[in-house]
């Protein structure tokens, strides 16, 4: 059995720091789509950009983005562009 290793004081911060910058780009990304005029593929083109740039900074986390992020993200495109 090889046992986990203890993550450091450094990567901790490290991680928490990512965590932070990907909230601050969500939140900033669903304020910019709820108060811009976009057209719908313009739209989803930033939800496009929001989870690359999660990808970047969470490598093989794509599942937990979908699972956390994008309800927010469909719920606001849906809402504004009055999607069924």
């Amino acid at each position: 059995m090889t046992a986990k290793k203890e993550p450091d004081k450094g990567e901790i911060e490290e991680e928490n720091r990512r965590i932070r910058r990907l909230r601050l780009l969500v939140d900033f990304s669903l304020a910019y789509l709820a108060q811009t005029k976009l057209p719908l593929e313009e739209a989803q083109a930033v939800v496009q950009g929001v989870k690359k740039q999660a990808m970047r900074l969470f490598p093989e986390k794509e599942e937990t983005f979908d699972l956390i992020y994008l309800p927010r993200f469909r719920r606001l495109l849906r809402e504004k562009y009055r999607l069924h």
